[in-house]
């Protein structure tokens, strides 16, 4: 190894990884579970934006009281569509209420891990959680993620009913590299990426030699920059049958 890798070099805490928030416009969460909010309240969708900051378009809501909230735009959102907050609510396409009011089967996302944090969960477009089953003598909802994997969650974190819009994002083809590079820019990822085994020596620990080739695992307190491939796993390999 000669010299820093380009992983160190961009180093912790520089803008390379830094998210660019100050570019986004607005950090969407649900308002306090408290006063109308609980009790419940309607709004209207005034406009439809798109939000540089994420993969799916946000809306803007007027509620009854006159003040505006923003949020993740359901499937088949419109300008002038109804929506509720709050127990008051029905289970309807874009509607904000508790998880443990909702139906097996109801279609949700934006869903909060633990009641009052804003929204954790399922927030990228075109996807969906589902309810399936209640445990209402510990207060818990077991809800199936995109990821199928199931988790419990208090019956009390709220959620939106439907699927998140802009399903559709990835099918249209990026035409040449340039717009998958300005895609990735807008949020600061790093594109293209180049593999290590396609580096010089100097460039990468798995860098070098005359075909492609990988390395033995790194221990979990291995430095920044070596730390790279298998990272402290409990096995390697192919396994073996019987």
């Amino acid at each position: 190894m000669c010299g820093r890798l380009i992983t160190q070099k961009r180093g912790r805490g520089s803008p390379r990884y830094r998210s660019p928030s100050h570019r986004f416009l607005a950090d969407v969460r649900y308002p306090p579970n408290s006063g109308v909010f609980r009790e419940g309240i309607g709004g209207q969708i005034i406009d439809i934006i798109h939000d540089r900051g994420r993969t799916a378009p946000i809306v803007k809501v007027l509620l009854e009281n006159f003040d505006e909230l923003i949020c993740i735009a359901p499937e088949g959102a419109r300008v002038g569509q109804w929506i509720m907050i709050g127990e008051k609510a029905s289970i309807e396409d874009g509607n904000i209420l508790s998880v443990g009011r909702m139906n097996e089967g109801t279609l949700v996302y934006n869903l909060e891990i633990n009641p009052g944090d804003g929204g954790k969960l399922v927030r990228s477009a075109g996807s969906s959680a589902y309810i399936v089953s209640h445990e209402r003598d510990l207060g818990l909802t077991y809800v199936r993620l995109p990821s199928k994997k199931t988790v419990a969650v208090n019956s009390n974190s709220r959620a939106t009913v439907g699927k998140v819009s802009g399903g559709g994002r990835k099918e249209k083809p990026m035409a040449h590299a340039g717009q998958a590079y300005y895609a990735h820019k807008a949020r600061n990822k790093l594109y293209p990426k180049v593999g290590g085994n396609a580096m010089n020596a100097c460039d990468h620990p798995h860098g070098g030699g005359r075909n492609p080739h990988g390395r033995s695992a790194v221990a979990r307190t291995t430095p920044p920059g070596a730390k790279v491939g298998h990272i402290a796993p409990k096995r390697t390999g192919r396994k073996k049958r019987g």
